[in-house]
């Protein structure tokens, strides 16, 4: 694992964010390519403190140069987690087009994309506490950085990739709200 600016609320909000990914993300196999890189200790977890956009796409746009500029053996991907700005989902939408427009003015796109959770996610005409939902809800907005080759690896190791989504809602329908309260995962409150 590596971090950023570790100080006592950073590391909370960390440990919440790997319990999230520990016991949602990998625990219920909602993405079969997480258990590789958290075991190798390939995720960076980064905390910002940012309150605004501004300081938050700055942010961004440093841990992209990072990523791009580092080797995957040491860093496959980052979680970008941002407790204090775009807790409003809506918000956090919005601003998803400005972290792709980033990653396509840096001339990282085909390198690197944007993936999204968020403790109020909710996909396009479902109700706000749809089980679906939970499939990207977080502990706290989090901006997903992704190597597109370590993608494109893992869908060639798992070739049902394109039946992850329809599985994802399949899991959380049989989970259920008190079994996804049962596993303590968020959305941190």
């Amino acid at each position: 694992m590596s971090t950023q600016n570790i100080n006592a609320d950073d590391d909370q909000i960390i440990a919440a964010t790997e319990r999230w990914l520990e016991q949602a993300v990998i625990g219920l196999n909602l993405c079969p390519f997480a258990k590789a890189v958290h075991v190798k200790k390939q995720v960076r977890y980064v905390v910002s403190n940012a309150t605004t956009v501004e300081v938050l796409l700055e942010t961004l746009m440093n841990e992209l140069q990072l990523l791009s500029d580092t080797p995957a053996e040491e860093i496959d991907t980052t979680l970008l987690i941002h407790p204090f700005v775009l807790n409003d989902f809506a918000d956090y939408n919005e601003f998803l087009d400005v972290a792709d427009a980033a990653v396509e003015d840096m001339q990282l796109d085909g390198e690197i994309q944007v993936a999204s959770f968020h403790p109020e996610y909710q996909f396009a005409e479902t109700d706000i506490n749809d089980i679906s939902n939970y499939t990207n809800r977080a502990p706290y907005p989090i901006l997903h950085l992704l190597r597109e080759d370590s993608i494109e690896r893992a869908v060639e190791a798992f070739p049902e990739a394109s039946e992850i989504f329809d599985k994802n809602i399949e899991t959380m329908e049989k989970l259920g709200h008190d079994g996804w309260d049962a596993l303590n995962v968020g959305p941190a409150k």
